[in-house]
């Protein structure tokens, strides 16, 4: 890699500047990403605890509906790119998307009690299937619409800094959500928690994801905004499951594109498998099978975790304004794997908060993923432009995105076999055998450890400079007229 100071440093023209107004209506639809993402886990425990069913049956209903992604969300990403309407291409879903997501969740958990498991699993799968698909609708347009906001490489930056670090608000409450849903001061039961928190969740969805597309304006000269509201599919089906298909292949052969998706399946899936037995090592390992005392470090250590990220976003974010989004990755990431081995070391029984240490390091891991890699896309949209005389952020963001949520629903299924593999026992409580307290440890530290390390060797491959996103950005306005 070249010195950061051979890199050649461009400038932002002030009309490819996105205001402080226009990112934060932007940002504003990363809360409802983040919310539904981060509630859904949380929610899935009631099903567990409050209505008794079958960790596995749970395990593979979380896992289920991600992979019918796999088709929903590069075709939902297809129809945005070749939709054209006076709002824009993106706006109208991501405003009917708000309001179907909050609807259908809120709906998905009035489950009714006293019913078979076999109600339970039939109920949740069928209604999972459904809210999903307007949780598509809502989502992958909104991520393609930030990938075009702006044409500068380090405006792409910021715009996706400042939207991650708002997302990260979620987060930082998320150690909390289990315990409002669980109070008995509030609720009688945890089923019945959980209804009334989906509602509460469903109408936050409804209201800011509203105001995400009401708000947030597209680009003056869009080719996408016309008087005449026009959709891909009245084509003709069979054109365009031809111009889906083939579209969808191109994505997948594109290098650049398919090593930033394969590199942000590594880093946030190794980090989730690894994190699945944090919580088992703070209450086995730390506190010997003590639950209440365990609970506040966990509490703290997930607040902790959230703030520093946000603050890790924010300086990344700035990093790479400095130096190329390849190099602010390495460097990044390279920085989590100290804080990875740190963890070794700093989990102790002895001084339980000793593990706050490696905090700070950990978070550059996460805190860079989806600042860098969303700026990169877009960079990529651009180069694919150039190819194919196509814009289709919609399609590159759902099939990246859907990368991510095929890992969550591989480390949903592999982290039972993965616990078992410890020797894990629950009714040992307290008195898990040494080897298990150990592979605990091990794979919550080995798993993120190996598979960030091989994502930096990936990234090391990526292409694509700030001076070849200028020349691209150049000849395509070239071709346009706009030179």
């Amino acid at each position: 890699m070249n010195d950061v100071s051979e890199t050649k440093q461009y400038i932002t023209a002030p009309e490819d500047r996105v205001s402080l107004y226009q990112k934060i209506a932007y940002g504003s639809g990363s809360l409802v990403n983040n919310l539904l993402g981060a509630a859904i886990p949380i929610m899935a425990m009631v099903l567990t605890v409050g209505l008794e069913m079958s960790p596995v049956l749970v395990g593979v209903l979380m896992a289920l509906p991600r992979f019918s992604d796999a088709l929903t969300d590069p075709f939902m990403g297809y129809i945005s790119d070749n939709t054209k309407s006076r709002w824009s291409r993106r706006r109208p879903y991501i405003f009917v998307g708000a309001i179907l997501a909050g609807i259908l969740f809120a709906i998905l958990w009035q489950l009714p009690p006293g019913r078979s498991e076999t109600f339970y699993f039939w109920y949740f799968l069928l209604g999972s299937l459904v809210f999903y698909i307007g949780y598509t609708i809502f989502a992958t347009p909104w991520v393609a619409l930030g990938y075009e906001l702006t044409p500068d490489y380090n405006e792409r930056t910021r715009l996706l800094g400042l939207t991650n670090a708002m997302g990260q608000i979620i987060w930082i409450a998320l150690p909390w959500f289990w315990w409002f849903v669980t109070n008995k001061d509030y609720f009688t039961n945890e089923a019945e928690g959980s209804r009334f928190f989906a509602i509460i969740v469903g109408v936050f969805v409804i209201i800011v994801g509203g105001m995400s597309a009401i708000f947030t304006r597209h680009r003056v000269g869009d080719p996408a905004v016309a008087d005449k509201f026009e959709l891909p599919i009245f084509n003709g089906f069979s054109a365009t499951a031809k111009e889906f298909f083939g579209g969808l292949l191109k994505a997948l052969k594109f290098k650049p594109f398919v090593l930033l998706a394969i590199a942000t399946f590594l880093v946030f899936n190794g980090f989730q498998l690894g994190a699945t037995f944090s919580n088992y090592i703070f209450i086995y390992y730390i506190y010997g099978g003590d639950k209440e005392a365990a609970a506040a470090i966990i509490g703290v250590f997930g607040t902790a975790t959230a703030v520093t990220t946000f603050l890790v976003i924010m300086l990344v974010s700035w990093v790479a304004t400095k130096m190329e989004k390849k190099k602010a990755f390495i460097i990044s990431i390279s920085i989590s794997l100290f804080g990875y081995a740190l963890k070794w070391f700093c989990y102790s029984p002895e001084h339980p908060y000793l593990i706050l240490v490696c905090v700070p390091f950990v978070a550059f891991g996460l805190g860079c993923l989806f600042t860098l890699m969303g700026s990169m896309v877009a960079d990529v949209c651009d180069s694919d432009e150039l190819v194919t005389g196509m814009r289709r952020e919609g399609m590159f963001g759902s099939i990246f995105w859907w990368a991510v949520k095929l890992g969550m629903a591989f480390v949903l299924l592999l982290s039972g076999f993965a616990l078992n593999a410890t020797g894990f026992d629950v009714t040992l409580d307290g008195s898990q055998p040494e080897r298990t307290l150990f592979l605990m440890r091990l794979f919550d530290i080995g798993f993120p450890f190996i598979t960030s390390a091989i994502a930096i060797w990936v990234v090391y491959l990526y292409p694509i400079t700030e001076e070849q996103a200028h020349e691209v950005r150049a000849e395509l306005e070239t071709r346009r007229g706009q030179g």
